[in-house]
């Protein structure tokens, strides 16, 4: 496979692995603060982002191609609120929306055709996940400082059910 696009399919691995190195201290930091629902579903997404990043590291050894792991970024782990903490997380699948479509034009121009198959993938997971987000953080600024209108938002983002492969 082309190395080119190899090095930046190793690039994006290390990026879903930042991402859920991000939302597991965004999910601690909700813990502390007692929202325990938005750690959960924070958590959730951890584990979503890590099985993206597996996603890519099978891709690439279903193709004989060598992964190589790269150095994480510390994640912040402070936040001035728990909207905060959402808006954080939207700017995130922001970046990783740029970031997939990006790797998905480079594969097109080196003609890696097997690899715009597998990223088509992650083009219409990136439109829900950044819609989910969007969604989350309108409905905290719905209810703003609102003591029960907060425990009723952090309990419905608390039920949240993940896919299964890892426990929440």
């Amino acid at each position: 496979m082309n190395q080119v696009v190899v090095n930046a399919i190793n690039k994006q691995i290390n990026a879903e692995l930042n991402s859920s190195y991000a939302y597991l201290a965004m999910s601690s930091f909700c813990e502390l603060e007692n929202f325990r629902g938005s750690a959960h579903w924070l958590r959730v997404q951890s584990q979503e982002e890590y099985g993206h990043a597996m996603k890519l590291f099978d891709f690439l050894l279903a193709r004989n191609v060598k992964v190589e792991l790269q150095a994480m970024d510390r994640p912040a782990d402070s936040f001035g609120s728990i909207v905060e903490v959402f808006e954080q997380a939207l700017v995130q699948e922001q970046e990783v929306s740029s970031q997939i479509d990006a790797l998905y034009e480079l594969a097109f121009k080196e003609k890696v055709f097997a690899a715009l198959v597998e990223l088509q993938w992650f083009l219409s997971e990136q439109v829900e996940e950044e819609k989910t987000a969007r969604e989350i953080v309108a409905k905290f600024h719905m209810v703003k400082d609102d003591p029960a209108s907060l425990l009723d938002l952090d309990r419905e983002l608390g039920v949240r059910v993940g896919d299964g492969s890892t426990p929440a």
